[in-house]
Order: structure tokens, then C-alpha cells, then sequence
């Protein structure tokens, strides 16, 4: 229908931006966030892309169809001036900042929605987009969007993007009667496709690292957008956002004087790839070198003096790192030499003696004597706070931390002797509401948390590494030569 107008420079801390929502999950806001983004890219702009919520799949894909990393801003987990602090201090240089929503629109915690993406648009102050799956519906969904529209005053709903539309007889009745009843602006319709062209499973969609036609997705999504959304009138929508003005946070503390550098590895390949950009920048800026590394390849790994093992969708590699001995056999003596090792969720799992995953059993670096289940159905999933109830390098005893999970597995073998540090006040976690099983400097979790809402973690990491540094250095412990 159209395409991007000429780029104008503004100065000042401001940035056109946009909200993208739905009126549930599945409406179709990530499809249009990505043709949105990857569009936005091959016309000149530079995107900076957000995810609302805890949510590293679609962030991954933001990230990909803008060519910018993405960072996640979460109501629940950040106060509302973190929230403004990151956005801004993100957001800065950028042409346009396209903010995916998560669920409903109106979506919360509870019957007054806090924490929902309309209230994240009220704290950024941005307009939204609605995106609405019109399948079999014609006049109706014009009372749906004017509901909508009244149901919160003070947020600036601006128009919808109608979605899975079945022809022009069908678009036409769609848009004349929300132009009839409502003031909204219909920025276009989309029709129904044959396929994802992004594939989709259990956690949503497919890891981009299983996924070889990625640029081929984008560049169908960003043609789409043109053809069929006035990107023209999307653009004028992000561009009314007003600017910010306030002072804002410091994302986190920067020792003064410099701490002493230490070697922390994060494990970031196609198993395990669920990282928080801001946690591996708390790391560094309290004097960590991250090292990237791999479980699934050969090679050499430098002196370390941490490891961290994010989450990610270690059972659909389980063959490739059962068969990677070496490298589970690396794992176990190190954390037998003490090394601080944080693993979390997919890394717990890798931690573990075996992985069950479909009718097979693959064996894994055996820190911890159990073994984890992927089941059919999510056994955690959701926010979780706990308490720390036993001592471990990375939390003080006593600290209660929010976070969340998502796991498909379990571990019924749990029990295994060891003591867990967590005491679950909301979530699963491990067993019977306990998490944080503790090996020498060894933490393993199913819950993730961001550096934001746990602010002493990076500063405890990096001390146990530092630690473990001198330790090696004095020849209280050895730090194996790591060759794959």
C-alpha cells in the first residue's frame, strides 16, 4: 500500500515508537512486529526492537528481522522507572523503537491488569496498534475494537491491523464498520496464510538456530507489509510519540576502582541461547570478560574463572551433546574443581546425570545425580518469587528474588541428598516448591532472572569467579586444561 517516508533527524531523548498487541495470544502481533521491524530495516531506519514480558523466543526474532539486539521490559519484574530508564537509554540513536506486546492486550496479573501491555504503552507513553484475528467474524469485531477503545481511557489506542482476513468482500464489511462505530484508524488487512512461514512448537516459535530459511521469512514478511499495511500512517502514529525528559536510572553500578578482570564463559549455541543482554552487561561492567563457548563442538577453551549456562532447548540437541563426551566429562570436572558454574533451566538440565526425551534416554555431564523428563504439558510456567534459604556464591541467604519458568521437564529424582537453596513463595520450581540445587559453587535452577530485579547477582558472580581466580593462582585448586 505504501512504504516508509524519508528518515528525519530529531534531536533530544526522543524516538518514535509503537506498541504492537493482540487481543490474545496467537492474534498475530509477532508476525506483524517482524514484517514491521524487517520492512522499517530495508527502507534505511534503524530499529531498535522490544519484547514485553519474559520472553526470550520472539525477542531472538525481533532481534534478527531488525538486526539490533532486543531487550525485554517487563511490568512485573521492573519497577516503572527501570522500565522508562532501559527503554530510553536503549532506545537513544534509534529511528524507530517497535515494542511487541505479549497475550491480550489488557492481559495482567490480576482484574485490574497490572502488569499487562496496555500498562507498559501508559509507562512509555505509545501509542498501540491493535492487531485482530478476523476469522468468521465481519461486524462484530467492530464491537469488539470499540470495547476495547473505552475499556481503558487513559491509553492511546490508535488504530487495529486486521489479520487472517478471507477476501475483499469480507475486508471491505471489516473496515467500514469499525470506521462506522469507531475513530480508529484500520492500518490494513491481512490475508489468511497457508502456512507460519516462521514454524512454531511447544514454547512458541521455532529457535532461529533450527530454522535455515530465516532471511527468506523476513523478506515474504516485510512484502507483505508493504502490500497490504499503510506503513505510511503506522510511521505518522510512532512519530506523535512525545519525548522524554526526566532523569533516569542507573541500569546498574560500576565498581570504582576498576574490580580485578575475571574470565566468565557463557555457553551460547544452538542448545542453550536464553540470555538477558543486560545480565551479560552486569557482568562486565563488574570486571568479567564473557567468553563465548560452545557444548555442541570441539575446540579450546581459555583459563575460566565462571561458567554460565543459560536456558534454552537442550532436548532437541540431546543427541549431539550425549555424543560431545568429552565435553560433558570437561563440565563435571569442573564444577568438582569448584569453578562457579549458574546454570539455569536448559543448563540445569544439561547438568543433570540423563535427559529423557521422547522414549529415549541421552546422558549428560552428571554434576547432579538426577534425571530431567520432557513432558507433553508445561510442568512451571509463570513468574515465581523465592526465598534463599541456604548458602550458595551467587545470593545471599535471605534474599527473596522474583524471576520466572518455563519447563516442560521435570525432575522426579530431585531428592537426591542435596540441599536445595530456594524456597519457592510463587512458581514450581523443582520439586514440592523447592529450587537451587547447590554443588561446591555449582547453582543449578529453573528459574531465570534478570539482572534488573536481582541487582546483586552480577556482583556476586563475579566475586565467587574472583575467588576461585586466586584459589588457582595460589594452587589450592587447578584449573583444568580444556581441550576438545
Amino acid at each position: 500500500m505504501s512504504h516508509f517516508p524519508e528518515i528525519e533527524s530529531d534531536a533530544g531523548r526522543s524516538c518514535p515508537r509503537l506498541v504492537v498487541s493482540g487481543l490474545s495470544g496467537g492474534a498475530g502481533k509477532t508476525i506483524v512486529s517482524l514484517g514491521l521491524c524487517r520492512a522499517a530495516c530495508e527502507a534505511g531506519y534503524q530499529v531498535k526492537p522490544f519484547k514485553k514480558g519474559p520472553d526470550y523466543i520472539d525477542a531472538n526474532w525481533l532481534a534478527l528481522a531488525s538486526r539490533e539486539p532486543a531487550s525485554n521490559l517487563d511490568p512485573f519484574l521492573f519497577s516503572a522507572d527501570q522500565i522508562r530508564s532501559l527503554f530510553w537509554s536503549r532506545s537513544q540513536g534509534y529511528d524507530l523503537a517497535m515494542i511487541e506486546g505479549n497475550r491480550g492486550l489488557f492481559d495482567g496479573k490480576d482484574v485490574t491488569g497490572t502488569c499487562s501491555t496496555a500498562e507498559l504503552a501508559r509507562i512509555l507513553n505509545a501509542p498501540v496498534v491493535l492487531v485482530v484475528d478476523c476469522t468468521k467474524v465481519t461486524r462484530t469485531m467492530a464491537a469488539v475494537v470499540l470495547g476495547c477503545q473505552m475499556f481503558e481511557k487513559d491509553l492511546d489506542l490508535r488504530g487495529v491491523v486486521l489479520n487472517r482476513t478471507a477476501g475483499a468482500r469480507h475486508r471491505s464489511m471489516l473496515r467500514r464498520t469499525i470506521e462506522e462505530y469507531t475513530d480508529l484508524e484500520v492500518y490494513g488487512t491481512l490475508p489468511k496464510l497457508k502456512q507460519n512461514p516462521i514454524p512454531e512448537r511447544h514454547m512458541g516459535l521455532i529457535s532461529d538456530q533450527e530454522f535455515s530459511a530465516t532471511e527468506a521469512a523476513f523478506c515474504s514478511l516485510a512484502e507483505m507489509v508493504r502490500e497490504n499495511l499503510d506503513v505510511d500512517a503506522i510511521w505518522q502514529t510512532a512519530k506523535s510519540a512525545p519525548g522524554y525528559n526526566e532523569p533516569l536510572l542507573e541500569l546498574w553500578e560500576t565498581p570504582k576502582p576498576a574490580p580485578e578482570p575475571v574470565r566468565i564463559g557463557v555457553v551460547r549455541d544452538a542448545a542453550l541461547w536464553f540470555y538477558y543482554q543486560e545480565n551479560l552487561e552486569a557482568l562486565e561492567a563488574q570486571g568479567a570478560e564473557i567468553i563465548p563457548l560452545t557444548l555442541l563442538e570441539g575446540g579450546k577453551w581459555p583459563e575460566l574463572h565462571g561458567l554460565y549456562l543459560g536456558g534454552g532447548f537442550p532436548e532437541t540437541l540431546a543427541g549431539s551433546l550425549a555424543e560431545n563426551s568429552v565435553m560433558r566429562e570437561t563440565v563435571k570436572l569442573l564444577a568438582d574443581k569448584g569453578l562457579p558454574i549458574y546454570a539455569e533451566c536448559g543448563g540445569f538440565m544439561y547438568l543433570g546425570r540423563s535427559l529423557k526425551y521422547n522414549e529415549h534416554e541421552y546422558p549428560m555431564s552428571g554434576v547432579f545425580p538426577l534425571t530431567t523428563v520432557v513432558r507433553p504439558k508445561p510442568q512451571g510456567h509463570g513468574y515465581i518469587q523465592a526465598r534463599v534459604a541456604a548458602p550458595n556464591p551467587f545470593h545471599a541467604v535471605g534474599l527473596e528474588l522474583s524471576g520466572h519458568e518455563f519447563h516442560y521437564s521435570t525432575c522426579d529424582d530431585a531428592d537426591c541428598g542435596f540441599d536445595f537453596a530456594l524456597e519457592m513463595l510463587r512458581g514450581h520450581g523443582m520439586r514440592e516448591h523447592r529450587d537451587g540445587l547447590v554443588y561446591r559453587n555449582t547453582f543449578a535452577t529453573y528459574a531465570h532472572i534478570h539482572t534488573l530485579t536481582v541487582p546483586t547477582w552480577a556482583a556476586g558472580f563475579t566475586a565467587a569467579a574472583r575467588k576461585f581466580k586466586h584459589e588457582i593462582s595460589s594452587g589450592e585448586e587447578s584449573c583444568p586444561d580444556i581441550r576438545i
